[in-house]
């Protein structure tokens, strides 16, 4: 495999090899489809290397059972990679009723305070934090705080971020940032999402 060579070399002090091995912030956002599967593509390079994972889903149903979640479950059961650990802090979509938007919004926060306490403490070297985009751009987390807490997070922390319309200086902070942009959707000729490939 070609080994990739970066186009600048900074001035920063570091190593060769301190600055490969820099924690990340990675943002998955876009329109386009595909943003929550390639931030568990990460998690299943970063399951083969051993490392612990916290996946955080924000917003998605707790009811939701996503294909992913049994995948990394296993794997993570299976005493060959990683440990994996799966938190739901959500009930739903922005289209539900009202009681339970406000549910929505204090269990984001929620799981907020975990993923701090958890970046505190070093408990995973990835951190998964599924459609955390959303209480950003609704205001329930604020964005400031999430950048400043990322920024001085202790040790060899990687953490993605999924969802659509993530902030400006969230993606300015970041250190990957890539956005899904739809080209062509089966929706768009009125079908619906399928087992396998949705879920």
């Amino acid at each position: 495999m070609p080994q990739g060579q970066p186009s600048v070399v900074p001035d920063d002090g570091l190593t060769t090899r301190q600055r490969r091995n820099r924690p990340l912030v990675v943002v998955h956002t876009g329109v386009g489809k595909g943003k929550s599967t390639a931030a568990f593509g990460l998690a299943l390079r970063a399951w083969n290397q051993g490392w612990p994972i916290g996946v955080f889903q924000f917003v998605k149903s707790a009811k939701w059972k996503v294909g992913e979640e049994n995948a990394l479950r296993v794997l993570g059961a299976s005493g060959q990679g990683g440990s994996v650990d799966w938190h739901k802090m959500g009930e739903g979509w922005s289209w539900v009723q009202r009681d339970e938007q406000l549910d929505n919004e204090e269990k984001a926060r929620e799981g907020w305070e975990q993923v701090k306490r958890d970046l505190a403490t070093e408990t995973y070297r990835l951190y998964v934090l599924d459609e955390f985009a959303y209480p950003m751009q609704w205001g329930w987390v604020d964005t400031d705080e999430v950048i400043d807490v990322l920024r001085h997070r202790p040790g060899t922390q990687h953490v993605v971020i999924t969802g659509r319309n993530a902030p400006e200086a969230l993606l300015g902070f970041a250190d990957l940032v890539t956005e899904m942009a739809k080209v062509k959707h089966p929706m768009d000729a009125g079908q619906k999402g399928q087992r396998g490939i949705e879920w």
